[in-house]
């Protein structure tokens, strides 16, 4: 495996929702989806979790929209690219070069090609606790939410370097980590 990328939208209170589970506040404006879209394009296989497979999945079926190059290039850069959906209540995946896997498989996951991405708190808690993502991508949003899904789990330690930063004329700030 080249890296294990952890990537999230959150909270300045580190929340990747809030508390009634909404993230509207999230949505990046032009400027940060492009620099997403960029980050994004290397990724050969996503890691998704059952809820973020269901969000995400919109970029498997969204229309091409000519008024919205950066998302429709977005909706490319998914479409390209491996997805494994870890889930044990989902009966199944309908989203072409998607497979659906009941448990998490440490070994199987560090013997993946290339760069990978995970997104989802509850599956990325899963590889940090068996130490497997080597960097942190966060888009930190200027609000405060007070509470909600947390980006990073309870009880984990890691030792971290900030290897970029970046602050969006939105106030938005990317925030790219590296384990020590």
């Amino acid at each position: 495996m080249g890296n294990l990328i952890y990537t999230g939208i959150t909270s300045l209170d580190g929340y990747i929702n809030d508390v009634h589970g909404n993230f509207d506040w999230s949505m990046p404006d032009a400027q940060v989806h492009q620099f997403i879209n960029d980050l994004e394009r290397p990724v050969g296989t996503y890691l998704l979790g059952r809820r973020m497979y269901e969000v995400m999945s919109v970029w498997d079926v969204m229309p091409a929209d000519p008024d919205s190059p950066i998302m429709n290039d977005y909706a490319e850069i998914w479409r390209a690219a491996e997805k494994i959906v870890f889930s044990a209540s989902l009966a199944e995946v309908t989203a072409p070069r998607t497979r659906l896997e009941r448990i998490f498989d440490v070994d199987a996951v560090r013997a993946l090609p290339g760069d990978v991405s995970i997104g989802g708190a509850t599956l990325a808690a899963e590889a940090l606790e068996a130490g497997l993502v080597d960097e942190f991508r966060m888009f930190v949003n200027p609000i405060i939410v007070g509470g909600g899904t947390s980006y990073f789990p309870l009880g984990v330690t890691v030792p971290l370097d900030l290897v970029e930063q970046r602050r969006f004329d939105n106030g938005v700030v990317f925030l790219r980590y590296r384990r020590v």
